[in-house]
């Protein structure tokens, strides 16, 4: 309704003509039935029998994953509540890099058990109230569940990598693929006063198609997609004393307009050769600091080219500012802006720069770095799709192993933490008492969506395993007991190796409690109308 009508019965125009509005229960259960269509969409997705999803986009190019961010956003979706269910899978994959999913389903099931209560006609802000209770004694329960365990064990680290890969497509090269992301972390990771910061940006990751999945490699140094840029220079550099250069090898143009008038053709030979002289001068600085290769951010002369060829420097250009920064931190050198300035103490060191055939590319490998601060995955495999999403597997082992390092906490994986937490949450809702007993019971009801839909998407009968997981932790050291989804038991799943960071599952719970809370406290949803598109100058309406 956009207008008023006052007693005499005259209409009074408020909003925009067009303007659509909805309010009330109406609202509501149009923007929780937007956010649980999302959730169904990758419910399907989750744990290892979990399925993939095809996605073609407007061009036709596809993608095929089961890695909840890259679904949601690949689907160009128009409702503004499924939007927020999107910005979460975001918000959780930018926070800690794994557990979209897990967020997303979680998120589905709170607004389901919500739209119950308010059908008994409960206030949305009394389910708000119970649900950030129920998120507090989450975190607290989580907390004490969790096992503290030492960052530098590798077989720890590598059950965590290996489960954040579990529902992926890359099968047997699991076990490489952690052993890869692990040692690729530890090498970056950094101790400032008393935290240690392992920041996975510092990971350049190369794709390229061919060779299988077992030949994707790490190199310590950083891999640079430019060829050598004159078939004169050497293609391979032992113990390389290496320059980075962030401004143009050529002589610069003047921003004015100058014109220089040449009587005879002994000036304009003295005109080039003063410019080749400059060149050259240049060339001579880079060579009397002992440069053996030379990485520049802009351009190189071509009359460079040659001089630098002919004193047996390996050279590239117009190399991407990210790179030239992780060359930094790889080789210990010193991005340099003007050749003036640049001194030996400012040269990278490298074991090895060569540049190698790879697939139909060239590319320069920078490697053997003593310590370097910034190292490169080159992931390979037979599939363009496959690479894509072994891709996608490496980000999530990358940035679940960066969790525990930096924070060493971990949970048991397979539903069990979620049991065990759903168990908690039911004793406690019974001291909070009220309306809000039954919100802090809706989210322990909700939790148990994980293990409920892990054990739907195995073929297995839910209600048998939620049964059995609820008998297995009542009893002392339950709280390991949780699915294993291949045999269709409830074993202890830390001994299984099945294990996720804290960091990932407490993420999970309060970007969920949060889109569920914004969505429910919606009761009036007012869209303006859409701008008519502008017709052609000229045209009639019709023809246009």
């Amino acid at each position: 309704m956009a207008y008023l009508t006052t007693q005499a019965g005259q209409p009074i125009l408020i909003l925009k003509e067009g303007t659509a509005r909805k309010r009330g229960k109406n609202a509501q259960r149009n923007n929780i039935m937007a956010a649980r269509v999302i959730a169904e969409v990758l419910r399907t997705t989750l744990g290892p029998r979990g399925m993939d999803k095809m996605l073609i986009d407007s061009l036709g190019d596809i993608t095929i994953t089961n890695d909840g961010a890259a679904i949601l956003d690949e689907i160009d979706v128009e409702h503004p509540a499924a939007k927020m269910m999107v910005e979460v899978a975001k918000t959780q994959d930018d926070m800690v890099g794994d557990g979209t999913t897990t967020a997303v389903i979680l998120s589905g099931e709170l607004l389901r058990k919500a739209e119950e209560m308010l059908n008994q006609n409960i206030h949305p802000t009394v389910i708000v109230g119970g649900f950030r209770k129920a998120v507090q004694k989450t975190v607290e329960a989580l907390d004490k569940v969790a096992i503290t365990v030492d960052p530098k064990d590798r077989a720890t680290l590598k059950k965590v990598a290996v489960t954040s890969m579990g529902s992926k497509a890359v099968g047997a090269a699991r076990d490489h693929l952690a052993e890869i992301a692990i040692d690729a972390v530890t090498q970056i990771t950094e101790q400032r006063g008393e935290k240690r910061i392992a920041d996975i940006d510092h990971i350049q990751i190369i794709k390229k198609e061919g060779k299988s999945l077992f030949d994707t490699q790490l190199v310590r140094g950083i891999i640079v997609d430019k060829e050598v840029v004159h078939p004169g220079m050497p293609k391979r550099v032992e113990k390389a004393k290496i320059a980075l250069l962030d401004s143009p090898l050529e002589v610069e143009k003047t921003e004015f307009n100058a014109e220089i008038r040449i009587r005879d053709p002994t000036q304009m030979k003295a005109f080039l050769d003063k410019e080749t002289r400059m060149i050259k001068e240049m060339v001579e600085k880079i060579k009397n600091s002992g440069v053996k290769v030379l990485f520049c951010q802009k351009g190189v002369d071509d009359m460079a080219q040659h001089f630098l060829a002919k004193e047996g420097i390996l050279a590239a250009r117009r190399v991407k500012q990210s790179d030239m920064e992780k060359l930094a931190r790889a080789t210990g050198g010193k991005v340099i802006t003007n050749l003036d300035d640049l001194k030996r103490g400012d040269l990278g060191k490298s074991g090895l720069v060569e540049e190698r055939k790879v697939g139909d590319d060239k590319m320069i490998f920078v490697e053997k770095c003593r310590d370097p601060h910034s190292v490169a995955i080159l992931i390979r495999a037979g599939l363009e799709r496959m690479v894509d999403e072994a891709e996608r597997a490496m980000n999530d082992a990358l940035s679940v192993v960066a969790d525990v390092i930096e924070y060493n906490k971990i949970v048991a994986g397979g539903g069990a933490t979620e049991a065990e937490i759903a168990k908690i949450l039911r004793s406690y809702a019974t001291k909070v008492g009220g309306r809000e007993q039954l919100a802090v019971e809706a989210f322990a009801d909700s939790i148990e969506i994980v293990p409920k839909t892990l054990a739907e998407n195995a073929g297995l009968e839910s209600i048998d395993i939620l049964v059995g997981l609820r008998a297995a932790h009542e009893k002392t050291k339950g709280h390991l007991m949780g699915v294993n989804v291949f045999t269709g038991k409830i074993v202890d799943i830390y001994k299984k190796g099945v294990v996720e960071p804290l960091k990932v599952k407490e993420q999970a719970v309060k970007s969920a409690a949060e889109v569920t809370s914004m969505i429910l406290r919606i009761d009036d949803v007012i869209a303006a109308t859409k701008p008519k598109e502008a017709e052609a100058p000229g045209m009639p309406e019709e023809e246009y």
